[in-house]
């Protein structure tokens, strides 16, 4: 699948090789999912739940990954307390993927009703004065919902991605994320198509939490322990000349809501150097990520980047070693 050729715009098609019997199973997971999300949130949230734990216990690459992040990040946690955010992590995620699916399938009304929004007054303040807005989003389990609500009330989102390994799997996903607009940026097409959609109107999503490498990042305080940041959102705010706000969904298995956190923008990065930007944006994840850490994707490679002579986490066999 290859993005608009004249806009750098990727547009997902369908494809007849889908049918083949290689991706049965991928299929045959788009309709599990599609299937449960039509189901109460009462019934399908345990369940869910306590598939997402046994995954988590199964998977143990990904969980080893996650170990390592938060002892990184909060080393004045017990392990069992670090292992605790864990179980609640992969208990999380199919129940917020799942309110994904929900979305794209039902109309957005049947959804909303389980949607609170915190500091909505900030965002629809800036729509209403036709700004132009870097939305600044942390990784978390529900990251495309707020981007769907929004673009279902009207305000268009423009994101950057990576495409995913497996084209069924790509195919539907970036289908869902545009059932009701917006435009979606292949990450190797370059950052240019991305501010060409933020200065014709849209939101820009920007993810900040990457590890983009030691070449044009910044070595700043990340919860706990440091992180390669890429200040990339202080040239983006200038060149776009737009605003950045900070935001955060966070999922309750309990009440069966999301709640949007939206915090205030971040004027104050216009006249910060690097260091300060990539600070800052740190410390935003941080203040949006703390309360509810199970929310955060910690299985990602998070702090692979690390200052010279130090010795990649992932790589260090004494942590987490495996059990015989």
């Amino acid at each position: 699948m290859e993005p608009k050729k004249n806009n750098s715009e990727f547009i997902p098609t369908y494809e007849k090789r889908f049918l083949h019997p290689r991706y049965w199973g991928a299929w045959l997971g788009v309709f599990a999912f599609a299937g449960i999300a039509l189901t109460p949130p009462a019934f399908r949230d345990p369940l869910l739940g306590k598939l997402g734990r046994l995954a988590g216990r199964l998977g143990k690459s990904a969980r080893r990954r996650a170990q390592i992040n938060l002892l990184y990040c909060f080393p004045e946690k017990s392990e069992q307390q670090r292992e605790a955010i864990i179980d609640d992590m992969y208990a999380t995620a199919p129940q917020a993927m799942v309110l994904m699916a929900e979305l794209a399938l039902r109309k957005e009304k049947k959804v909303q009703d389980r949607i609170l929004w915190q500091g909505k007054e900030i965002i629809d303040e800036m729509r209403l004065n036709n700004e132009k807005v870097i939305l600044l989003v942390p990784h978390g389990w529900g990251v495309d919902i707020p981007a769907m609500l929004m673009a279902s009330q009207g305000q268009q989102v423009a994101a950057m991605f990576h495409n995913q390994g497996n084209p069924v799997f790509d195919y539907v996903w970036n289908k869902v994320r545009l059932r009701f607009g917006g435009r979606l940026h292949p990450r190797n097409d370059g950052i240019k198509p991305f501010i060409h959609s933020i200065r014709n109107g849209y939101w820009g999503y920007y993810l900040p939490d990457q590890d983009h490498g030691p070449e044009q990042s910044e070595f700043v305080d990340f919860f706990g322990t440091y992180k390669a940041t890429l200040p990339a959102v202080g040239r983006l705010m200038k060149v776009c000349k737009a605003r950045v706000v900070p935001l955060f969904p966070v999922y309750d298995s309990k009440t069966h809501c999301l709640t949007v956190h939206v915090r205030p923008p971040m004027d104050d990065l216009l006249t910060a150097d690097d260091c300060t930007i990539a600070r800052r944006m740190n410390e935003e994840v941080e203040k949006l990520v703390e309360p509810n850490p199970e929310q955060y994707t910690w299985l990602l490679k998070l702090l692979k980047t690390r200052k010279p002579g130090e010795t990649e986490p992932y790589r260090r066999r004494e942590l987490y070693p495996k059990k015989k």
